[in-house]
């Protein structure tokens, strides 16, 4: 039965450009401003040039995604290439340090959301829009919400409009301010090192989660073995452009990184000074409102990975199995993350949070870059000319390249990611009984409640 036609899969409707909306919607253009003020000054002052060296190393990252996702077009991602090629274990440990991602993110937002309007109404304590944002997504994704497309077309729209906005009135300001630095120091100057821009483009990984995401919609994609890998690409290209574009301007508009009041809203001490209260007004109300919905997709998202991961015996059923008798959503699991981002938002640092995101995410990329090599080099002995290009030399470039972001994260990280790791582990060694069985395979698209609980 052909792709179109199955009765029994998800349905197949979305092309590339509607994919690659997806990843731009996924990714958030305005995450420039989620970790400006921090990586600018862990840079010295160079923000656009952390950029430049993420975007590299994602594009050839993209490039091996894209790969396996003309050898595997199924839905899983990171997981399910690692699990394809490198077997059951090492594809749960990949997933579930994936997952970390997905569990971080909804923090994130959170995190975000009770900042900047901390700052917009000062009288009011962070915790409490934390919170209220908690409980109202939350509620929400237990009765079900329905994001469609034309959500995230919104959603990108606003923040493009913005975007082009925000360059147009800061290049403005910087041509009427008498003083204009140089045009390439918002990349490299005397005062930048190769191993603090490394640091900050370590962090910066997590902008680029939106490609990703792209590849778990393989199986609702129209020829999934074409457009999902041209979304991919794309979704990550346009994405890297815009981030540049963006920390270059604001670079040049604010050179003097070292007078940030505070790293952690640095953005709105950016746009006070560019353009005043009204872009302030307009930069708050666009972020606040991309935060929000990032915040239900995202843990609509990981509340649908803990579902299935319940349903295939890899997480206690009793627990994260469970459907709404009414709502038919993955409740128990949707209120456990909403748990998680409270507490996280609340006594974990952006910079950490930020961090944690790129950790998870670093070693998924590594892992897939890896999967490249061995599924067409070493199990399908394609070494031809071009096949050395595309499937030895791309993937070990991309590889490299994570592995040394990874390494430059900042060091707290490290302790929370190897703690997750470790717990990973363990369930690990529990679920195969210490390695002598095989741990169960998660299957995303395996039933109608699953896609019910993505909704």
């Amino acid at each position: 039965m052909s792709e179109s036609t199955s009765t029994t899969g998800l349905k197949r409707a979305l092309g590339t450009p509607a994919l690659t909306l997806f990843g731009l919607a996924y990714m958030l253009p305005l995450a420039i401003f989620t970790t400006y003020g921090l990586v600018t000054q862990l840079t010295g002052g160079h923000l656009a040039g952390a950029y430049f060296v993420t975007t590299i190393a994602m594009l050839f990252t993209a490039y091996s995604y894209a790969n396996m996702v003309r050898a595997y077009p199924v839905a899983g991602s990171a997981y399910t290439y690692t699990q394809k090629t490198f077997g059951a274990h090492l594809g749960f440990l990949t997933g579930w340090t994936l997952l970390l991602d997905y569990l971080a993110l909804p923090l994130l937002n959170y995190l975000i959301i009770g900042l900047y309007l901390n700052e917009a109404f000062p009288g009011i304590p962070s915790w409490v829009f934390i919170v209220a944002s908690v409980v109202v997504v939350t509620l929400l994704n237990v009765i079900g919400v329905r994001l469609v497309s034309g959500a995230n077309l919104a959603l990108v729209g606003v923040q493009i409009v913005f975007i082009v906005v925000f360059v147009v009135v800061a290049l403005g300001y910087v041509a009427s301010n008498g003083q204009m630095p140089g045009i390439l120091d918002p990349f490299f100057s005397g005062t930048s090192t190769v191993q603090s821009l490394a640091s900050g483009a370590a962090v910066l990984a997590l902008a680029f989660l939106g490609f990703d995401a792209v590849s778990t919609l393989s199986e609702e994609a129209k020829d999934a073995r074409r457009s999902i890998p041209r979304a991919i690409l794309l979704a990550t290209l346009v994405g890297g452009v815009l981030f540049i574009v963006m920390a270059w301007v604001a670079g040049l508009a604010f050179p003097d990184f070292e007078n940030f009041a505070d790293p952690n809203t640095a953005s709105l001490e950016l746009m006070t000074r560019i353009g005043g209260g009204a872009l302030t007004a307009f930069f708050t109300a666009a972020y606040i409102a991309g935060s929000f919905a990032s915040a239900i997709t995202s843990q609509a998202s990981v509340s649908r990975i803990l579902f299935a991961m319940g349903r295939d015996g890899q997480l206690p059923s009793v627990v994260f199995a469970q459907l709404h008798p009414r709502f038919r959503t993955p409740w128990i699991a949707v209120l456990i993350v909403g748990l998680v981002g409270l507490l996280g938002a609340i006594f974990i640092p952006l910079d950490i949070a930020a961090s944690v995101i790129s950790f998870g995410a670093l070693v998924a990329f590594s892992f897939v870059n890896l999967a490249v090599i061995k599924h067409y080099v070493i199990d399908g002995r394609q070494r031809s000319g071009v096949a050395i290009l595309k499937y030895i030399v791309a993937p070990a470039i991309g590889f490299a390249l994570s592995v040394w972001l990874w390494t430059s994260l900042v060091q707290p990280t490290f302790t929370y990611g190897l703690i997750w790791l470790g717990v990973g582990v363990v369930i690990l060694l529990v679920i195969t009984r210490f390695f002598t069985r095989k741990p169960p395979v998660m299957d995303l698209a395996e039933s109608d409640d699953l896609k019910v609980a993505a909704e």
